[in-house]
């Protein structure tokens, strides 16, 4: 039985499959998504999404969707589903649905009468293309496929409105057509495995629906130009392959490349399959290296978010080599921004002030991989320099004081993952001593000690950082722990910020904490009673006042309650650590009995993978980017040391 697969049922209930979401990436910046029943609901929807680097570093949409019809006696039965205003919704194609399957590759079957129809979607790896398989598996009289693409040539966060610029040539090419609607795009080949016939007739379909942009109180309707339509006749038993790329292509070929694919896939049979099969679609690989997307459908890469996810999308899965891969491009550029001041053309926010303390927190991770002497092989220089680069004060907005402490200065401009802003202006202003900032850096100090000492280098330096971490270690106790026994959040001079917040999570489940066992519980302690959710830790203590559990409303009611209560999957990850480091092994079957509330979210909103965040108050639903990669990645670097605890275990009870 398929562990993602949806019934007749669920599938024809709107209510119930419109907020089911799929995504395919070709792990080089393109991108399919849409929902299980094939009705875009969001502007970033698309089933052929590119980047096209001469125009921006934005995603563009091509072909929204493909809209078919099987005719059977000259009765045509469209299987194409869109909202058009006043809630309607047409053709209704969702009615003839009997089955959606995720397992290899979205599936879906038809029956129509007499017909069973099944439809395949491939996205084929570092090529702007996708493959869709269809195939008669039933039919009593002869059957004839339509086939209508709806175009958008667009910006992925705009909208298309009917105008007169468009080019509405058609070029007809082996077993399909090109065409190109606005300059500056590249072709849109659209080609089949066997001839076809191209009718011309050309028409906008106005004022198609995106409601998930009508709730989130942005720009919602779009008209989108359909030039046309293929037909062809399809035999009982037989396959059709529809391939759309911006390259011209061999039909010959379309079998063998989409069954070559399948070769490459990872079968979504279980939880950690299906966010394995997530974590890859994240990679980007480009000319300049390896990196990891930030998430789908609006970002690209980001500094802070490739560095929390790179463990767990690489290590986690047993991908070392990639980790070795993306960490070399990462280091490569963070070192040319130290040292240059010129930004990375790829990864965003290379310049934040906490950047190479999670560069140092990834390395240590690849250490629990690989052991320690592979480790301090590969990357003790590498920590060194970064140590060195804060010690020296060449890093942007990162200040050593005197007291062994890190502060920065976020009045102005955010600095930490809680970067809400409005007008420019941050609406969390966490400025001076940010707690994440100084454990992290403590824990770096205790781990490039490490490196040295397992390096067998450089021991009179070793012993300078050793000092300088047992300050770091005092000073953090008597500046962040209050007498309430946790952490404040940040400290600005006389100001101590009291808000309850998940940061002194990363404090207490970082490898090296400067709080001792008996503070790290008191901790933990009220993180679990007033943070921790089934779906991660809330960004903020529902007993504060400023408490927004839900991330809804117009785009500046987003913004404020953004990092105002809702929870954040990826912040699991180190509270799972802090959890072990405290109970032992005997917090093992805790932390297993909460990895079952991630599960759940397999068959919800996007489906294999994880949202940006969820509502910090039941039932908890996804909200933001459908896919995040530094959520997926730490839930899975967490059932990885889980299974690896387990295996210790039941070592000692033998």
């Amino acid at each position: 039985m398929s562990y993602l697969k949806f019934d007749k049922n669920l599938m024809i209930n709107l209510e119930q499959s419109l907020p089911k979401e799929m995504l395919r990436t070709n792990k080089s910046g393109a991108y399919h998504c849409t929902t299980i029943v094939g009705c875009n609901t969001r502007k970033q929807h698309g089933l052929l999404v590119i980047p096209i680097p001469e125009m921006d570093d934005k995603a563009h949409i091509l072909l929204s969707s493909l809209d078919e019809t099987v005719i059977q006696h000259g009765a045509p039965f469209n299987l194409g589903l869109h909202e058009y205003q006043n809630n309607v919704y047409s053709p209704n194609g969702h009615k003839y649905i009997r089955e959606f399957n995720c397992e290899t590759v979205p599936t879906v079957t038809y029956r129509v009468g007499g017909v069973i129809l099944t439809k395949e979607k491939v996205f084929i790896s570092h090529e702007n293309r996708i493959l869709i398989k269809y195939t008669l598996v039933e039919a009593h009289s002869d059957t004839t496929l339509r086939f209508r693409p709806f175009l958008a040539f667009r910006n992925a966060n705009d909208l298309c409105i009917e105008n007169n610029s468009i080019n509405k040539e058609i070029r007809h090419v082996d077993n399909g057509i090109a065409t190109c609607l606005y300059e500056g795009y590249p072709e849109l080949y659209m080609q089949f495995n066997k001839p076809v016939e191209w009718i011309n007739d050309g028409n906008w379909y106005k004022n198609i629906i995106y409601y998930k942009d009508r709730d989130r109180g942005l720009p919602y309707s779009e008209d989108l130009w359909v030039p046309g339509y293929f037909e062809l006749p399809i035999k009982k038993g037989e396959s059709i392959i529809f391939s759309a790329s911006t390259f011209p292509t061999d039909p010959k070929d379309f079998e063998s490349t989409y069954e070559n694919e399948l070769l490459t896939r990872t079968s979504r049979t279980s939880f950690y399959n299906c966010l394995k099969n997530s974590a890859k679609q994240f990679y980007l690989k480009k000319d300049s290296g390896l990196y990891i997307m930030a998430g789908y459908p609006w970002y690209n890469v980001r500094g802070r978010d490739e560095l929390i996810a790179l463990p767990g999308c690489t290590l986690a899965i047993d991908h070392k080599k990639d980790f070795e891969l993306m960490i070399a491009t990462f280091l490569k550029a963070l070192r040319h921004y130290i040292e240059t001041g010129e930004k990375d053309p790829v990864i965003k926010d290379i310049d934040l002030p906490d950047i190479p303390l999670w560069t140092i927190w990834a390395i240590q991770q690849y250490r629990r991989y690989a052991g320690i002497k592979e480790c301090a092989d590969k990357y003790v220089e590498d920590v060194k320099w970064l140590v060195e680069a804060i010690r020296n004060q060449k890093v942007n907005n990162l200040r050593l004081e005197d007291n062994g402490l890190l502060s920065s200065n976020g009045t102005s401009t955010p600095v930490s993952w809680l970067s809400a802003s409005l007008g420019g202006v941050p609406l969390i202003p966490r400025t001076g001593y940010i707690v994440e900032f100084n454990a992290l850096w403590y824990n770096a100090l205790k781990f490039l000690t490490s490196l040295l000492e397992a390096a067998d280098s450089d021991m009179p330096y070793s012993a300078v950082i050793t000092d300088l971490s047992e300050k770091v270690k005092e000073n953090f106790i008597s500046t962040f722990l209050n007498d309430y026994g946790y952490l404040y959040d940040y400290v600005n001079g006389s100001y101590t910020d009291l808000e309850v917040r998940p940061n002194m999570v990363i404090a207490i489940g970082l490898e090296f904490s400067p709080l001792d066992r008996r503070q790290r519980k008191k901790i933990l302690d009220l993180a679990t009673r007033e943070l921790l959710t089934p779906k991660g830790l809330r960004s903020l203590s529902p007993k504060s006042y400023a408490y927004t559990p839900v991330y809804v409303g117009n785009p500046e009611e987003r913004e404020r309650a953004v990092h105002q209560g809702p929870a954040r999957p990826w912040l699991f990850g180190f509270y799972a650590d802090a959890y072990i480091k405290v109970f032992g092994l005997s917090g093992l079957g805790f932390i297993e009995r909460m990895l079952i509330g991630y599960e759940d979210e397999m068959t919800e909103g996007c489906i294999g993978s994880l949202s940006e965040m969820y509502d910090g108050n039941p039932p908890y639903t996804g909200r933001g980017a459908v896919s995040t990669a530094k959520n997926v990645g730490e839930i899975l670097r967490t059932i990885k040391n889980v299974k690896e605890l387990n295996k210790i275990q039941t070592s000692q009870q033998e």
